[in-house]
């Protein structure tokens, strides 16, 4: 069996619609009615900035902050000296701005906690995999991201290595506890669910071999198995091997995950990538234009 999940992706276009609307509600509540600081400096006064890192890492963003500069001034010109997916070293120059003063000065905050928050996911998805890195098992992420970013943590999750699960509610079955236990049982839940939409995959979640055994009988695509042991684990590979593709998950960390991935799962699935957020440290370096009046 071929143990991949065909899950809905994310498009460009899609992709494109959502950080738009991330920007447009990021500047919404920082400027509000205007940036009372930046009017402060004379309309006409030019100056450059120099965005930098402080530490190491993998950077993304490059998307979120030429919507902002858009947004807020499109005549703001940026040079890009990194790519999503790009490692960085502390003080390494990721982007240069020129423009008028006040529109830079209106867009700093913005485009650093977009550039923070989505390097600071890449960073982290990178560190797991490379924990990971030769086991045939790949590194998911999850539905638990912050309200309104979670395709821009998704996309984080691909440039730091990691793989995507199912964007949201509708791409995919995912039959938890309470789901099998209001259809009626495994069996019952998984041949509804392939009766309701035949052509999407059915995950069912299992707390036990007892269970996996029946999900496989019932003919679910995926086994999600839910803090096995790792005797359990293996036990599971070996009782699915070639009838259907495995993802193990619940309380997976750094010091763990090695050992799971081990034992031959297919998957791993981590919130951690998501929601323990640990930004990457950025500087921006703003010169004023001394020529101007």
């Amino acid at each position: 069996m071929e143990s991949q999940l065909h899950f809905h992706p994310i498009d460009a276009v899609t992709l494109e619609d959502a950080v738009r609307e991330n920007v447009e509600q990021a500047l919404a509540e920082d400027l509000g009615d205007g940036d009372i600081s930046a009017n402060l400096i004379d309309a006409r006064a030019l100056a450059g900035a120099r965005v930098i890192t402080r530490e190491q890492g993998i950077f993304c963003g490059v998307s979120w902050v030429n919507e902002t500069l858009k947004q807020i001034d499109a005549a703001a010109q940026i040079q890009w000296r990194v790519a999503d997916g790009d490692r960085v070293a502390p003080n390494q120059e990721l982007f240069a701005l020129r423009g008028k003063a006040r529109s830079l000065l209106s867009a700093e905050r913005t485009m650093l906690n977009f550039v923070q928050l989505l390097s600071g996911t890449a960073t982290k998805t990178a560190r797991y995999v490379e924990l990971i890195a030769g086991s045939k098992t790949q590194l998911l992420d999850t539905r638990k991201t912050l309200p309104g970013l979670r395709l821009a943590q998704k996309y984080a999750v691909k440039c730091g290595g990691g793989s995507n699960h199912r964007i949201g509610l509708f791409d995919a079955f995912l039959l938890k506890e309470n789901h099998i236990v209001a259809a009626g049982g495994i069996g019952a839940a998984v041949s509804a669910a392939k009766h309701a939409a035949p052509n999407k995959p059915v995950e069912v979640e299992v707390e036990n071999l007892e269970e996996l055994q029946q999900a496989l009988v019932a003919g679910a695509d995926i086994a999600l198995i839910d803090n096995f042991s790792i005797a359990d684990s293996e036990a599971a590979v070996a009782m699915t091997r070639g009838k259907m593709t495995l993802e193990a998950s619940g309380g997976i960390t750094q010091e763990g995950i090695a050992a799971i991935a081990a034992t031959g799962v297919d998957y791993i699935s981590c919130g951690d990538l998501t929601k323990s957020l640990e930004p990457l440290d950025l500087s921006m370096r703003f010169l004023l234009d001394q020529e101007q009046g």
